[in-house]
């Protein structure tokens, strides 16, 4: 059973609140974002292991979720975040397409509802 006592290796959760009530929220959607773009290319097999992660399922709620994200963000960080991001989200939905045996009609790969068809 585990000690519920805080130490410097298991922080409480008021350290931990506190730690994160000093991110700006802007870092935050970045960090999230990135996460699941890196999440998303491991399952899309984009990796040095590559087919060993590969999984289309996977990738698809992970790219629909990014695109969900950062449709609902992009007016709230700047130009200077958020296109980045829109890039990394097209590249991930351009090698979505490509890994597809059978690829979705335009408009409805993933997070395509929220970004319009990407084309390849």
């Amino acid at each position: 059973m585990s000690d519920a006592t805080p130490s410097s290796e298991n922080p409480g959760f008021d350290d931990m609140a506190r730690d994160i009530a000093e991110v700006p929220a802007v870092e935050v959607i970045v960090t999230v974002a990135v996460n699941l773009m890196s999440a998303a290319a491991v399952k899309l097999g984009l990796t040095e292991e590559g087919e060993a992660h590969k999984d289309l399922d996977e990738a698809r709620k992970l790219v629909h979720a990014l695109a969900g994200l950062l449709d609902a963000s992009t007016t709230e960080i700047s130009t200077f975040h958020a296109s980045p991001l829109r890039d990394g989200l097209k590249s991930l939905q351009l090698a979505f397409r490509e890994a597809s045996l059978v690829p979705d009609e335009p408009g409805q790969g993933p997070g395509e509802k929220y970004t319009g068809p990407v084309y390849g």
